[in-house]
């Protein structure tokens, strides 16, 4: 049957930034679809009440703290997800941070703190997983790209975000090339403005949430849970054929 394709059941994954608000979203809707859960979280209060949430669900779970931006806790990640669960089937590196800044203002740190987690942490983590993949012959990593990798959004200033997202497309794009022989697929999801708790202030600042919705066809943010069933899609054997891409998720805003 099709959808026995879009089963996580048997499964284990790996969830960066699993905590709160999206992280926490995917890592429902693995475990509902089936998937044993590693919630990579560097917050020691929110790992594991998402683990509590997984387990409630009937799934196993384990919070792994977890600094991205060292490539020795990857290392650290991936090793206890094997001990213990024997295996990783995929890993979703979830893990961003946004710094609004004008371009001439934007200091070093900063910069770097940006670039840090959201593309060197996403390599990290993707590197030492696909080690582990490699051996096992097969694989799927999902890396949270964003819509802002494609556009420029308006009317907050945030370069450094807009830069480490084009770069996590492209990435994607490359290791795709290099891991597919060893039949490990790697795809993008890219959402566009999400209701949650970090960016609903936002969204209730005309200054900023009425110029986004104006952008936004549908007229609305996307809830978090929207995403879900694409990372399901992405992590199972339901897109078996499908590598380098990345899947737009943002309510038609970059149709314009």
């Amino acid at each position: 049957m099709v959808l026995d394709k879009f089963s996580l059941k048997g499964k284990v994954g790996i969830v960066t930034g699993g905590g709160q608000g999206l992280g926490l979203a995917f890592c429902l809707a693995f475990a509902q679809a089936g998937a044993d859960l590693v919630v990579a979280e560097i917050n020691e209060e929110t790992g594991p009440e998402t683990v509590r949430k997984i387990e409630k669900l009937g799934r196993r779970a384990l919070h792994v703290k977890t600094d991205v931006t060292r490539p020795e806790s990857a290392e650290d990640m991936v090793r206890q997800a094997v001990e213990h669960f024997d295996r990783v089937d995929f890993l979703m590196n979830n893990a961003g941070i946004t710094i609004w800044g004008e371009a001439e203002n934007v200091s070093e740190a900063d910069w770097k703190k940006v670039m840090d987690v959201n593309l060197n942490g996403l390599f990290y983590c993707s590197q030492a997983a696909a080690r582990h993949m490699i051996e096992r012959k097969q694989g799927s990593i999902i890396n949270i790209a964003s819509m802002s990798g494609l556009i420029v959004n308006k009317p907050q200033c945030q370069a450094s975000y807009n830069a480490s997202k084009a770069a996590v497309i492209h990435l994607t794009r490359s290791l795709a090339f290099e891991w597919a022989p060893h039949n490990i697929r790697v795809n993008a999801l890219a959402p566009g403005y999400m209701d949650t708790e970090m960016a609903r202030p936002f969204f209730e600042d005309p200054k900023t949430g009425g110029v986004w919705m104006d952008a936004i066809p549908m007229k609305r943010p996307g809830k978090p849970e929207e995403l879900g069933p694409a990372a399901v899609y992405l992590a199972s054997q339901a897109s078996s054929y499908m590598t380098g891409s990345t899947l737009v998720i943002d309510g038609g805003y970059t149709i314009w």
